[in-house]
């Protein structure tokens, strides 16, 4: 049987934990019961938002209509017009925030953010990071220097990947050579990634090679 709220010690309950850890290291159960506050006779916010997350999934309970909402045990409308309000704020931040990232369409998109690295001296491997409408949510540098398994190894680009949500990636590394060919280990480098890429839904987009002789694409060579 869960613990009440007043049952438990003081720094595991979730307003105490809120301010020690931070919203991001509280279960789905804990923020349902902080905007909630209170339950009813026998049920605390705790066990309201557990029975309600054991019979809603958190997906579908944000997208519940208001008369819904409200007939859930330990809602009432005041509670679900609250939640409601909760979410309609996010998603606006959400919109807001979206609004203003950059779209990447096509190949020349990416190719106009990559003009610095074009004749540098040494290789550079940057990462586009992409959200599920193909804007880009961060450039990351991943390496620079001689393209290998070590500096390019999956997880050094993955977990910033990972980390920042993204759905799809895109690679960009320059040859100083000034030929855009793909080497040996530029084959094995994106076949590798698009491998670790279906491992962890999240999809390896393109790899283009740049050079002062031109450009190569994976993608439109028909390689990816």
């Amino acid at each position: 049987m869960n613990p009440l709220i007043r049952d438990m010690a003081i720094v595991e309950r979730p307003r105490e934990r809120l301010v020690q850890l931070g919203p991001e290291a509280l279960k789905d159960e804990e923020l349902l019961a902080l905007v909630l506050r209170t339950g009813y006779t026998g049920h605390d916010a705790m066990d309201v938002a557990r029975n309600t997350l054991a019979r809603h999934a958190l997906a579908d309970l944000i997208r519940l209509p208001l008369k819904q909402l409200q007939r859930l045990p330990g809602f009432g409308l005041s509670k679900a017009a609250g939640f409601m309000a909760g979410v309609e704020l996010a998603r606006r931040a959400l919109v807001l925030k979206e609004a203003g990232l950059l779209k990447i369409n096509t190949m020349q998109d990416v190719l106009t953010q990559v003009a610095d690295i074009r004749d540098k001296k040494k290789e550079y491997l940057l990462a586009f990071f992409l959200n599920a409408r193909h804007q880009l949510i961060i450039r990351e540098t991943i390496s620079i220097g001689t393209l290998t398994a070590s500096l390019a190894h999956p997880r050094e680009i993955f977990a910033p990947a990972i980390g920042k949500a993204a759905a799809g990636i895109i690679l960009v590394h320059n040859h100083p050579s000034g030929d855009p060919s793909p080497s040996e280990e530029d084959v094995r480098l994106t076949q590798r990634i698009r491998q670790a890429g279906h491992i962890l839904g999240i999809d390896l987009l393109d790899h283009l090679i740049v050079a002062e002789q031109g450009c190569y694409s994976f993608k439109t060579s028909g390689s990816l």
